[in-house]
């Protein structure tokens, strides 16, 4: 996964787009049947070979050591990965990498296969930790219910302790010490960072880094036995290992897994791969369509018409993103209560255009508090999808939803260049997550003049 390059580019005001904002994404091909060899791998315990050759340990203390990828393939290989011919690790830094194909690759063809015996699944770990995990997770659900929801990532986070507490013993060493060492996201950001973001990524950024500390209160109670759980460093750098890495099934139970290759690939919003497991957790990565040399193997990290998911988990702004949410947090009981998604609350990062549902909310919000009545029906009418009673309300009403939509657009360019400039008056060196910070809140500050000046010609 790359993220240095994509703040870069995000911080550059790069933000092209080759999707309309608002059409279906293109569907998956589907596969074609693929044999995958079967061999025999050694057992996972045997690799201090690649520890010995990096000092035996896992270097946080510099955020930009060497990552030593290579080391990593050659253990995945000795162990059962398969890549198709051409496939091979590229990086135009010597930081971030990615895959890349040097040879077409037909589509349905499995590009990349990672057998079980080297995928890190939350699963698996819940079994090897037992008893000890189980009571840790009692209290974590103790401290937030919320966290329920979030416990293979949890099991995820203590596996990669337990490994990085083993150091050159760990049958993973070769795998860890590839990882990044720094990350931009909403974990690793600082209270002075979330009050710099507008209030929708402030509330996805802050929300992780509440997960996080919820975390790692319950592993400091000391149930399971990890050596490193005091340092703040460590337990950070896991969490997000965890969180930018994992891929989610669903069957045979719900799980978190972390395929060592497979995790290199970089994200579009129009990927030409997938990554699935079977039911005994061996991971394939399949070519959704022909795929030219010279290309590099990308999946979806998220939603490509929302990317601001994608920065509070992942810390980079998609350089294809081609819209926004459009930040009115301060109506979500109302988008609650009209049953509204946020991927749908959009505004155009080309053009400024104003998704139709953001028009609902903001006109429904208006209606409440001055007509309930109005408010009810015009809330059938949007459940029910019923357009020519929509219609007479917004033609109704039109002056006054533009005046409050209006208002919110400027008060967001208004708090937007408030932030950028609390933001660049920050030292780096203690904050070197302000320009990816100051890169999201150009994109927004771009795309919302741009529909503040559609509004003005509205009237």
């Amino acid at each position: 996964m790359r993220f240095s390059s994509a703040i870069v580019a995000a911080a550059i005001g790069i933000c092209a787009t080759s999707i309309s904002a608002f059409t279906p994404s293109r569907g998956a091909v589907a596969r074609s049947s693929i044999a995958i060899t079967t061999q025999q791998s050694t057992p996972l315990t045997q690799l201090n070979q690649y520890a010995s050759a990096t000092a035996g340990a896992i270097n946080l203390a510099d955020e930009y050591a060497q990552r030593d990828v290579y080391s990593m393939e050659e253990f995945a290989t000795q162990y059962g990965l398969q890549k198709a011919p051409g496939v091979e690790l590229y990086s135009d830094d010597g930081s971030d990498y990615q895959l890349i194909t040097q040879q077409p690759i037909g589509a349905g063809q499995t590009c990349l296969y990672v057998p079980s015996d080297v995928v890190i699944s939350s699963e698996k770990a819940y079994q090897e930790f037992g008893n000890e995990i189980q009571q840790a997770e009692q209290v974590l659900v103790q401290i937030d219910q919320g966290t329920a929801a979030r416990l293979p990532l949890f099991r995820l986070m203590v596996k990669i302790l337990a490994e990085y507490d083993q150091g050159e013993n760990s049958a993973f060493f070769p795998w860890l010490n590839s990882l990044p060492r720094v990350y931009y996201n909403g974990v690793s950001m600082t209270n002075d960072c979330f009050s710099c973001l507008p209030p929708y990524a402030g509330w996805l950024a802050s929300t992780e880094k509440a997960n996080y500390d919820s975390f790692v209160t319950a592993l400091r109670q000391g149930y399971v036995q990890l050596q490193s759980v005091n340092d703040d460093t460590v337990t950070q750098w896991a969490y997000n290992v965890a969180l930018t890495r994992f891929q989610e099934v669903w069957s045979p139970q719900r799980a978190k897994l972390i395929a060592p290759m497979a995790d290199m690939l970089n994200h579009s919003a129009e990927p030409n791969c997938e990554i699935t497991f079977d039911d005994m957790g061996n991971c394939e990565v399949t070519a959704m369509y022909d795929i030219q040399p010279g290309t590099p193997l990308t999946i979806s990290y998220g939603d490509p018409t929302n990317p601001t998911p994608i920065f509070a988990q992942f810390g980079f702004l998609p350089a294809d993103c081609a819209t926004l949410f459009c930040k009115a947090m301060h109506l979500e009981p109302y988008i609650k209560e009209l049953g509204i998604e946020f991927k749908d609350l959009l505004i155009q990062t080309e053009s400024g255009e104003i998704a139709p549902k953001v028009w609902d909310l903001f006109l429904y919000e208006i209606l409440v508090n001055n007509d309930p009545g109005a408010a009810e029906q015009y809330y059938v009418a949007v459940k029910c999808n019923d357009e020519a009673t929509k219609q007479q309300y917004q033609d109704q009403y039109f002056q006054y939803t533009l005046d409050s939509m209006k208002q919110h657009v400027y008060s967001i360019l208004s708090d937007v260049d408030t932030m950028n400039a609390k933001a660049q008056n920050y030292d780096l060196s203690t904050h070197p997550r302000v320009p990816v910070i100051v890169a999201h809140n150009n994109l927004v500050r771009d795309t919302f003049t741009m529909t503040a000046a559609l509004l003005e010609q509205m009237g």
